[in-house]
């Protein structure tokens, strides 16, 4: 269960609202997430030789990601719009696909942890795009924060399963 905390996002009477944050402290704050992307090891082979029909897959995936993390407040409801001071997104290739890690920083009076898990989802949907044509069965897995700094509760990791 969550903590016992009322609502943030709710009124008074229940309804949705947009959090006011201008009370509160311009503090660093970073957040890391990652997407899992498992394809077959041939498609892989074919990614790390650059032997892809649209190109520089890598590229492609990481300048997606950096878009995505700027674009946020326009796809999440009641998301901030931060000044991002840098967005990071890399992407390592494994023996069944690849793990993309993004970074988002900024110094704000609210947390990056959603640039930073949107840009590890668009990063991953681009690299899907990319390859559906070598392989259509490529699946986007375990899209999760793993590490945010800053603001009032400070720092956070997740723990590995």
């Amino acid at each position: 269960m969550g903590d016992a905390k009322a609502p943030t996002h709710l009124t008074a009477d229940g309804e949705v609202h947009m959090v006011d944050v201008g009370e509160k402290p311009v503090t660093a704050r970073r957040a890391v997430a990652r997407a899992r992307v498992v394809m077959a090891p041939d498609t892989v082979a074919r990614l790390r030789a650059h032997d892809a029909p649209k190109g520089d897959v890598g590229a492609s995936v990481r300048i997606a990601g950096i878009m995505g993390a700027k674009r946020t407040p326009d796809l999440i409801p009641l998301c901030h719009a931060i000044a991002l001071t840098g967005v990071t997104v890399d992407v390592t290739w494994t023996d069944t696909g690849a793990d993309i890690v993004a970074a988002a920083e900024t110094r704000d009076r609210t947390g990056v942890e959603m640039e930073a898990m949107t840009a590890a989802s668009v990063a991953a949907l681009t690299l899907y795009d990319m390859v559906k044509g070598m392989e259509r069965g490529v699946s986007i897995e375990r899209v999760e924060l793993i590490e945010k700094t800053g603001g009032r509760s400070g720092r956070w990791v997740r723990e590995e399963r």
